[in-house]
């Protein structure tokens, strides 16, 4: 199982949000190139990185400290937030990003996100963020009447292409209450699309049921920043191919 570590970006800093909500923000440091460095001294060969800033209202005032990640650690990263034109798409590819990670343009335009994906195959991400089970967009500031399930196989229909969901669970995400095990196995079953678990992973129990459930991938965030999880012992019990 693939584990990423999260580095959610809010005005050129490293910072979580309790359940998407931008009033309960933490800072959990100044410079998330040194985050990132930490989390690569720790074993990881990835990062999934959030523009917060851009999944809100499309700016791209943290540019330079994704284009810095990229460059200065050598891992693979994704990241997703506000991306919702083929020239962000381009432009974040060219700072060296392996995978760019989609989610409301791809729910209001499934055959732009699918003709997208046949054009950058494997690289790009369909990111469904879910509260009770319905998708929801702009930085999770608005919830639609469309259920993940039904969202992740339309584009399956449409595209082999697609190199993985990053599903979350709004409720979860930042509360280290554990993820919402029951939903990632209705969307591992719903389409052959590698599911990338996120929300709520917060103990070593929580891997070991991930890995019994054959999830591909999870993204971990507050529990490594709060000493809840050890990322090495992650790493440890998680090889990373």
């Amino acid at each position: 199982m693939e584990i990423w570590p999260a580095i959610d970006l809010r005005g050129g800093k490293c910072v979580r949000l309790q359940q998407g909500d931008y009033a309960r923000e933490t800072v959990f440091g100044e410079d998330p190139v040194a985050m990132a460095m930490q989390w690569k001294a720790a074993g990881t060969k990835y990062l999934h990185l959030v523009d917060l800033d851009g999944a809100k209202d499309g700016s791209q005032v943290n540019g330079e400290a994704i284009r810095r990640i990229v460059a200065e650690t050598g891992l693979i990263c994704q990241v997703g937030g506000g991306v919702r034109s083929e020239e962000t798409i381009a432009r974040l590819l060219d700072l060296g990003l392996q995978r760019v990670i989609v989610g409301t343009r791809a729910l209001r335009d499934p055959e732009w996100f699918a003709a997208m994906a046949e054009k950058y195959p494997r690289r790009l991400v369909l990111g469904i963020d879910a509260r009770d089970g319905m998708v929801a967009t702009d930085g999770w500031l608005e919830t639609s009447s469309t259920t993940a399930t039904s969202l992740a196989q339309k584009i399956a229909g449409m595209t082999q292409q697609v190199a993985a969901i990053v599903y979350t669970d709004i409720a979860r995400d930042g509360m280290l209450s554990g993820p919402n095990f029951e939903q990632l196995a209705e969307m591992q079953l719903a389409t052959d699309i590698p599911i990338v678990a996120s929300g709520g992973v917060t103990t070593l129990e929580d891997i070991a049921k991930l890995q019994e459930q054959r999830t591909p991938a999870a993204i971990v965030g507050r529990a490594i920043y709060e000493g809840q999880l050890d990322l090495a012992e992650v790493l440890a019990r998680c090889p990373q191919v």
